[in-house]
């Protein structure tokens, strides 16, 4: 399996994505610049955080308008796992993939700590090596990580279980104590916590890893033989 990280400028978390995917979880990857993508070869795609277009007018906002957004949105709808991690699940919800919109945080100050997450779907592509209901630990790091979305589209997403992950202590006031949700479809991820900067003992911890194994696992099963 071969991924695809996405750098914008602004991004800052793309190295810490392709360490996660290339010596952790020992896949294939490439950093791709967002002028000289050609997404075609990739089976998955990854967004990394940052503060792309250092977040002028929203958070992701003008990253969601760029040209390789159109080859995303096409990865996506041809049922490729697709990632978007902090300022990732910002652009993802700005061009519209997911639901909802971002604010800033409820107390209006940045966070950087970890949080203890509950795994609210663990039959999905992205968290199939997790178990329904288990607590793990992933840190934030967001100024901009209060998701928000009307009452129609929550109860909606509780419907479809497209709620994956949810804060046990909210530490940004984010509705339904939302960490992370997919679309319907299943194969689209936003979340605020960072996965990719928990995937060994040595970072704290390495609960995150599970979620990259998981997507790995997917596709082994369904694309690949003897992988």
């Amino acid at each position: 399996m071969k991924f695809a990280v996405i750098v914008f400028p602004g991004s800052n978390c793309d190295r810490d994505m392709y360490f996660a995917v290339k010596d952790q979880l020992g896949a294939e990857a490439d950093l791709v610049w967002y002028k000289e993508a050609n997404l075609a070869n990739y089976d998955g795609i990854l967004l990394p955080g940052g503060f792309s277009y250092g977040d002028y007018l929203r958070s992701g906002a003008i990253a969601s308008t760029a040209d390789v957004i159109t080859q995303i949105r096409e990865a996506a709808e041809a049922g490729k796992p697709v990632l978007g991690v902090c300022n990732g699940f910002q652009i993802l919800l700005e061009m519209g993939l997911l639901p909802g919109a971002m604010l800033p945080n409820e107390k209006l100050k940045f966070m950087c700590h970890f949080e203890t997450l509950t795994v609210e779907n663990a039959d999905t592509m992205f968290t199939r090596q997790y178990e329904e209901k288990e607590k793990i630990q992933i840190p934030i790091a967001h100024g901009d990580g209060n998701y928000f979305c009307d009452e129609e589209t929550l109860q909606k997403l509780q419907n479809n279980k497209q709620i994956v992950f949810t804060y046990d202590q909210n530490p940004n006031g984010s509705v339904g104590d939302i960490a992370g949700i997919t679309n319907e479809q299943g194969n689209v991820l936003g979340m605020m916590p960072h996965p990719e900067r928990a995937v060994e003992a040595l970072l704290g911890h390495d609960d995150g890893l599970r979620l990259f194994e998981s997507i790995l696992t997917h596709w082994r099963e369904h694309h690949a033989i003897n992988a």
